[in-house]
């Protein structure tokens, strides 16, 4: 850990993680705390919902969300969700077969199909990523395992060449989240909302950096040798400055 890479506005430090760090949170989270992916997963997707309207600066427009098989996935298909809700042209773009979904990123699609929203053909991928005012990157996450492949490194591709604006959900997809290394395609968000807590490889991104609260408790953190006060105070999402050992 390492708690002078990034602050809020006010001044607070917050720590910064390695991936492996944040796997272990997550795991202490759900398996000793009983807190839900879904119930994660709703509150990141949410989050990212609102992101994107403060990005537009209203309730209405066309997005195009980039989603993977995995929980990054799921959470940009439950922004999908919350975005269809408020009236805005949702085109959804899987880095895999829908078929071959599972666990929490299915039961999210399936959420979202009997809303009317359909994933798009992977022909479709440039067509919507260049109408799109806001593309929002949910491909890999912090669990990225060496250089992304097929679709996603293809999506990937796409979204540098065409998307307009980009926000990245936890990890800009390539990025090494505890190295900031990228070891093939990266996207490159003007915004990038992580969860949880940051980490330490984002002190090498650029663009904006925001963090969501997802819903775990304090006492998960001071359990993993983590202790620090939630910065959070009344909102749900705050935005994070590099610090000036960054």
């Amino acid at each position: 850990m390492n708690d002078r890479l990034f602050q809020t506005k006010e001044g607070v430090w917050v720590p910064a993680v390695t991936a492996e760090q944040m796997r272990e949170v997550d795991r202490v989270a759900m398996e000793e705390f009983g807190l839900g992916i879904l119930q994660m997963m709703e509150s990141a997707g949410r989050n990212l919902a609102e992101n994107v309207m403060d990005m537009l600066g209203g309730t209405s427009g066309e997005v195009t969300v980039l989603a993977g098989s995995g929980g990054n996935g799921g959470g940009g298909l439950c922004c999908a969700r919350h975005l269809h809700n408020r009236g805005f042209r949702v085109w959804v773009v899987l880095s895999k077969e829908a078929a071959i979904l599972s666990g929490a990123a299915r039961d999210q699609l399936q959420i979202l199909q009997s809303a009317g929203v359909q994933p798009v053909d992977p022909s479709q991928a440039e067509d919507v990523i260049c109408r799109a005012q806001i593309v929002v990157d949910a491909l890999i996450g912090y669990s990225l395992r060496g250089t992304p492949q097929g679709r996603a490194a293809e999506l990937i591709d796409l979204c540098n060449q065409h998307a307009a604006r980009v926000l990245s959900l936890d990890v800009p997809s390539g990025l090494d989240a505890t190295t900031g290394e990228a070891p093939g395609p990266v996207v490159h968000p003007e915004r990038t909302l992580t969860l949880a807590l940051p980490k330490i490889g984002f002190q090498r991104v650029s663009g904006d950096l925001y963090l969501a609260d997802i819903g775990i408790p304090p006492e998960v953190y001071h359990r993993l040798g983590l202790s620090f006060e939630l910065p959070f105070g009344e909102r749900y999402w705050i935005r994070l400055e590099r610090g000036v050992f960054a």
